[in-house]
């Protein structure tokens, strides 16, 4: 067994282990990487490996050139497991300087294989000006959020009227006969927020008070009563989800009326539709997932200085407060809110308990749960 492994594990099963003594162990974890060379030329460009983060958009880019001098390159993978998988298959010779995108169920196996820097970033009075909710998953020195959001169920109004439907009060409710047929979840398999959701039935299950089932024997329930499964968050919110803006678009099927997306989704509804939405958020205690994208300096970077440069840009006050209206999420940085236009901080939910699941143990179960949870629903 290597260190890294007997250390988690002494973690999670040692009731003894104070808070700081586990801090102390997690940090030497991260001190056991070695900063590799270089992996590409350095010619002075900033490469930025990333999925289609909507506010890396041309403006900003633009904008942060026109500052620095410092010309950007982005390599773009589909979402957060894609970015993962680019800098697992690049370990020896990484060719971005920084990751923008990762988020806290995919973070600690990178932290894991060395695929992050320690980033000065860290040591800049402006990090203390990040809010403690963004730093509640990890704040060392290997990563930094830059956005926030809560996963959890969104349900079309239309469909749950409060008299033929009502509104569940479990999650087995959506296992009953009047659901069959008409959910839709993002595989955690490929899906950020469905890694996410599937993380929060696991929570969810373990404190219902019932010992004789958990999460996997309610994902084969929604499989049995006609759940469907889909790639990614696109296909199940714009494609098969009767209560968002997918209703709109070509290809919309629309046989689905509760899915997985974000409480604040019906907010990015309202602000679209000019105060209008019916969809809302199902907000059961430990059902919803607190999710924090990262930004990190990759292991091998050629360009450091101009990835410290860019951290520094992303969260800056100007950058950052917008998240809401150029990246749909949260800001992270403290007394920031929700704008009020159009109903997008009205009609944004508020979730009542998050699930809480170390990133430790994601890190050690993650690959048992997935391969339960493709079990349960194939």
């Amino acid at each position: 067994m290597n260190l890294k492994l007997f250390a988690i594990i002494f973690i999670l099963f040692s009731s003894a282990l104070s808070g700081c003594l586990e801090e102390e162990i997690l940090e030497s974890l991260e001190q056991e990487c070695v900063t590799l060379p270089a992996g590409h030329e350095d010619d002075g460009k900033l490469r930025i490996l990333t999925y289609d983060v909507l506010a890396l958009n041309d403006s900003m880019i633009d904008q942060f050139e026109s500052f620095t001098g410092i010309e950007v390159e982005f390599i773009k993978e589909t979402d957060s497991g894609g970015i993962l998988d680019q800098m697992m298959l690049t370990k020896e010779a990484q060719q971005a300087d920084l990751m923008i995108g990762l988020d806290n169920s995919y973070l600690q196996t990178a932290i894991d294989n060395c695929l992050l820097r320690e980033t000065l970033f860290t040591q800049n009075p402006q990090y203390d000006n990040i809010s403690n909710s963004a730093l509640e998953p990890y704040q060392g020195k290997l990563a930094i959020p830059f956005d926030q959001g809560t996963v959890c169920l969104n349900y079309d109004e239309n469909f749950v009227d409060g008299e033929n439907i009502t509104v569940p009060t479990s999650l087995w409710n959506l296992t009953e006969t009047q659901w069959n047929g008409k959910t839709v979840f993002p595989s955690p398999l490929s899906s950020s927020p469905g890694r996410a959701f599937m993380l929060a039935t696991i929570d969810y299950f373990e404190n219902d008070g019932d010992d004789q089932t958990d999460a996997f024997d309610w994902w084969s329930e929604m499989e049995n009563n006609g759940a469907t499964f889909t790639s990614g968050w696109s296909e199940a919110y714009e494609t098969h989800y009767t209560g968002g803006y997918g209703e709109y678009t070509v290809g919309h099927i629309g046989d689905s009326h509760l899915t997985v997306s974000y409480c604040h989704s019906p907010g990015v509804e309202a602000f679209y539709s000019s105060n209008w939405t019916h969809s809302t958020s199902l907000i059961l205690p430990k059902s919803t997932y607190h999710q924090v994208e990262y930004t990190g300096i990759i292991n091998g970077a050629a360009n450091v200085a101009g990835a410290e440069s860019f951290i520094e840009y992303l969260l800056s006050n100007d950058v950052n407060t917008m998240m809401p209206e150029n990246n749909l999420m949260y800001s992270v940085l403290e007394n920031s809110s929700l704008p009020e236009t159009d109903g997008f901080r009205f009609h944004s939910d508020i979730a009542t308990q998050n699930a809480e699941i170390p990133l430790e143990r994601i890190e050690l179960n993650m690959e048992l749960w997935l391969s339960k949870w493709k079990t349960s629903t194939q």
